[in-house]
């Protein structure tokens, strides 16, 4: 019985894996503008086809983003695989590994 359920609990947490997903998303993005208008006091953060703007900060923007989007997911990712696990007793993912 334990391992029948532990096969259909990864499929039962895709719903709720979308929304944290979806919710991390957003989280990161507030998250993202909140840190670049403290470094550099502007609103939006420089696009790669911005032509205005220089390769330095264009990658700053893209490095700081990508790490407050990779924290954010992992935090949020774990917090709800730690949820499951405590409510049902089986950990969501079906196996060791990285994300895909």
């Amino acid at each position: 019985m334990a391992k029948k359920k532990k096969l259909k609990l990864p499929l039962a947490y895709q719903p709720l894996g979308f929304a944290l997903g979806w919710s991390s998303g957003w989280l990161a993005g507030l998250a993202f503008r909140k840190t670049w208008m403290a470094i550099r006091h502007e609103e939006d953060a420089p696009d790669a086809l911005d032509r205005d703007r220089g390769w330095g900060e264009i990658l700053l923007a893209a490095a700081i983003q990508g790490a407050i989007f990779a924290a954010v997911r992992s935090a949020v990712d774990r917090t709800g695989a730690k949820a499951i696990e405590r409510s049902t007793g089986v950990w969501p993912a079906s196996e060791k590994g990285g994300r895909d």
